[in-house]
C-alpha cells in the first residue's frame, strides 16, 4: 500500500523529528545520571534524580513510541516496506527490545525519584550509588543503541531480503493471463 507523497513526507518528518528528539533526550538523561553519580552534594544528586524521572516519563517514553509508530507508518506506506530491506528489519528488531528495556528501567528510575522526593531515605549511599551506576550504564547503552539505529538509517546496509527480491520481481513482471 503506497501513501500519497505529502503523507509520506509528513510521516518521515515525524519519524526523523521524534528519533532525533529521542536521541537528544537520552543524551540529556545520561548527563543527569552522570551528574547524580559524580556529585558530592546530596541536594544536587536528588535534583538530578528528579529531573531524570521527568525526562524519562515525559520526554523519552513519548518520543520512543512516536519514533516507533512513525517508523512503522513510513515503512508500511512506502516502497521500503517493513521486511523488504534488511536495514529496516534490523532497526525494528533493535527498537522493540530497546523499548522493552526502557520500560523495565523505568522502575529503578521511579524508585530513585521517589527516594529523592523524600527528605529522609531508607537506602544507604552505597545502594543509591548502585542504582545511579545502573542508570549511567543503561543511559550509555541506550545512547549507543540509538546511534546504531541512526547509522542504519544513513548507510542502509545489506540490501533486500528474499521477500523484498520476490516482491520486486513481481512488480517488474506483469502477471500472466
Amino acid at each position: 500500500m503506497m501513501i500519497a507523497p505529502w503523507v509520506r513526507k509528513l510521516a518521515l518528518t515525524a519519524h526523523v523529528a521524534s528519533s532525533v528528539g529521542w536521541l537528544g533526550a537520552v543524551a540529556a538523561f545520561l548527563a543527569l545520571a552522570v551528574a547524580a553519580l559524580a556529585s558530592k552534594d546530596a541536594q544536587m544528586a536528588r535534583s538530578a534524580d528528579l529531573a531524570m524521572y521527568l525526562t524519562a516519563w515525559f520526554v523519552i517514553i513519548p518520543l520512543c513510541f512516536a519514533s516507533t509508530l512513525s517508523g512503522l507508518a513510513s515503512s508500511l506506506g512506502t516502497s521500503w516496506g517493513l521486511i523488504r530491506h534488511y536495514w529496516v528489519l534490523v532497526k525494528l528488531l533493535i527498537t522493540i527490545p530497546a523499548t522493552i528495556v526502557l520500560l523495565v528501567h523505568m522502575q529503578p528510575i521511579s524508585l530513585l525519584a521517589g527516594l529523592a522526593a523524600k527528605t529522609t531515605s531508607t537506602l544507604s549511599g552505597a545502594e543509591l550509588r548502585g542504582l545511579r551506576n545502573l542508570l549511567v550504564t543503561s543511559g550509555g547503552a541506550a545512547l549507543l543503541v540509538l546511534l546504531v539505529l541512526t547509522m542504519l538509517s544513513i548507510y542502509k546496509p545489506r540490501g533486500m531480503t528474499r521477500y523484498g527480491w520476490r516482491k520486486q520481481r513481481e512488480q517488474r513482471v506483469p502477471p500472466q493471463p
